[in-house]
């Protein structure tokens, strides 16, 4: 019984990793507000090294459409303004000497809508995940019930990876939901 606890608990545990990255991956998808994760994927070139933007400067959002990158050195700002622009996210960043501003252009129609399928895209990789945990654990549950696992056990336990599954699922189907709410709100 404590194996069956164990492969219930490795499952959740495994479930929840994939709806933490789908958590943080949504962040990263442009909603029309200001966002400091907007630019997490953004390198710059520290004195010959590539490093996230989050270790040469600070970035806040001063406003619903507004980003401030207040670097640590002076020196770095326009390596963060060029790695900004050769990031190619659709920013036109200002320098004005001590401080780089991004101005959030709104979002198009169009670019709400190929946000949504982006969202969508993340979606459906988190339950490919939350499925895989799940094949995962049936294979578990069926070496053990070949290992000598009583059959109403095993058909129990599978019970349970499933509900496992469809709970983590609608997770996953809410925060899609709230995500696309939020990029098509004008």
């Amino acid at each position: 019984m404590a194996d069956v606890k164990l492969v219930l608990d490795s499952t959740r545990s495994s479930m929840e990793k994939s709806i933490s990255h789908l958590e943080m991956e949504l962040q990263k998808v442009r909603a029309g507000k200001a966002n400091p994760a907007m630019l997490e994927n953004v390198m710059v070139d520290y004195y010959g090294s590539k490093v996230p933007i989050s270790n040469t400067a600070s970035v806040n959002s001063q406003a619903a459409r507004t980003l401030i990158i207040q670097p640590w050195e002076k020196s770095m700002l326009t390596p963060i303004e060029k790695a900004i622009q050769s990031a190619n996210l659709g920013f036109n960043p200002q320098n004005d000497g001590i401080i780089i501003r991004i101005m959030i252009p709104p979002l198009t129609e169009e670019r709400r809508k190929d946000l949504t399928k982006t969202a969508r895209g993340l979606g459906e990789d988190a339950k490919v995940g939350i499925r895989a945990s799940r094949k995962e654990a049936m294979e578990q549950v069926k070496k053990l019930q070949k290992d000598g696992l009583p059959e109403d056990v095993v058909k129990e336990t599978e019970n349970k990876i499933q509900v496992l599954t469809d709970t983590h699922v609608s997770k996953v189907d809410k925060q899609i939901e709230q995500k696309e709410k939020e990029i098509m709100t004008v």
